[in-house]
């Protein structure tokens, strides 16, 4: 029998124990081996009274769960949560149909933006990449292409929960707090294909958003080795979701966090600039430039490197807030490559305050916007009722 909570008879007092019911619910069905089912009824809503949405690993996304079901009760709505259908076992064939993002029915609204196959299968290989649990990721993830992150992150948080064994191909450090009201910094290593690897997983877990601190190569005569480029838009020569995502569409970093990034540079008097990161798939483009210098001039691109668009493009696609701040590492195209001496001390220079800059944003996120950025911006026709503001 489902449970069954008719949220406009619930004293406002009682509203969190009694979402917090229902997704006790959902988990017990998903101990069971049962996907969670949730109902929810919109007695104000004309064109989509009646939402359905199933579930897998509930306890990896609870704190999202409760937040969303508390606006929905606080509206009056009435929610009931019950077993669906048996888990579909990760090894049956069956999977692959259910996995197919584009096999929705896009004229009917959805309740969230995944299968619950689909969750499933993501939430297992985010264990396997990053060598942590699901349950450990928090609210506010940072990606970063390079150890030396890692390293001031473990000195900033000493606490943060780590992977389980070495040797994990995107290891990520997670400072916990309440609620996962916390930060998670993963190490994404180098190149599109891993950019787009991490960020299709961990979008199942809705963060809040998703911040690039990494490291890129300067491509104006005036940027010094250490200078910040602040995103706001993005050249896709990545091609890794061009099949998904056509270069056709813009990609932007969300404005509010870039805002806040802005005024947190500009307090600290660091240098910085604003503008295009030409994101490429190929490390070594200063080897075959063909064509790739022209693109960048036409983009008016500031800085070159090979994640931060990827990771812009799948937060578009799923609807997370999106922004990066790159540090100037190199100058390929003034004489100043990318150097083992000199990124040495590159490194050691700049990691400290460039971890600081996104601590201090994602302080003033977690301050400002306790329910999630606003992303009006990345809605789209097929918008799911979850994660709306």
């Amino acid at each position: 029998m489902p449970l069954t909570v008719d949220f406009a008879q619930v004293e406002p007092e009682d509203v969190p124990d009694r979402v917090a019911a229902v997704c006790d619910e959902l988990e017990a069905a998903d101990t069971g081996g049962w996907y969670g089912k949730l109902t929810v009824e919109r007695p104000w809503s004309r064109h989509n009274p009646v939402l359905e949405g199933e579930f897998a690993c509930p306890a990896a996304i609870r704190p999202y769960l409760e937040r969303e079901l508390g606006k929905l009760a606080a509206a009056g709505a009435r929610v009931a949560a019950a077993a669906a259908r048996r888990k579909l076992d990760l090894h049956d064939p069956a999977l692959l149909d259910a996995l197919d993002e584009k096999a929705w029915d896009l004229r009917r609204k959805k309740l969230f933006l995944f299968r619950p196959e689909r969750m499933a299968l993501s939430i297992d290989r985010l264990a396997h990449y990053t060598g942590t649990p699901a349950e450990a990721f928090q609210r506010y993830v940072l990606f970063t292409n390079y150890s030396w992150h890692v390293e001031s992150f473990r000195e900033r948080f000493p606490d943060a929960i780590g992977p389980v064994a070495p040797g994990r191909q995107m290891p990520a450090w997670h400072a916990t707090r309440p609620g996962r009201d916390g930060i998670t910094l993963i190490d994404i290593g180098v190149g599109p294909s891993n950019a787009k690897t991490v960020t299709d997983h961990v979008a199942v877990l809705r963060p809040d958003l998703m911040l690039m601190i990494g490291h890129c190569g300067g491509l104006r005569n005036h940027q010094d080795i250490g200078d910040l480029v602040l995103a706001t838009t993005y050249h896709r020569a990545d091609g890794v979701l061009d099949h998904v995502l056509p270069t056709s569409v813009p990609v932007a970093s969300n404005h509010r966090l870039n805002a806040y990034l802005l005024d947190a540079l500009v307090r600290r008097d660091l240098p910085y600039r604003l503008g295009t990161v030409y994101t490429t798939d190929n490390r070594n483009w200063e080897f075959e430039q063909g064509g790739i210098l022209e693109a960048m001039r036409l983009s008016r691109a500031v800085a070159v490197d090979m994640e931060s668009a990827t990771v812009a493009a799948n937060g578009f696609r799923y609807r997370v807030p999106v922004a990066t701040l790159l540090a100037v590492s190199d100058k390929p195209l003034h004489g100043r490559p990318k150097l083992s001496d000199a990124a040495q001390e590159f490194y050691t220079a700049t990691k400290r305050w460039h971890l600081e800059v996104a601590v201090e944003v994602v302080d003033r996120v977690r301050a400002a916007h306790p329910d999630g950025l606003p992303a009006a911006d990345v809605r789209s026709p097929d918008e799911p009722l979850f994660g709306r503001d």
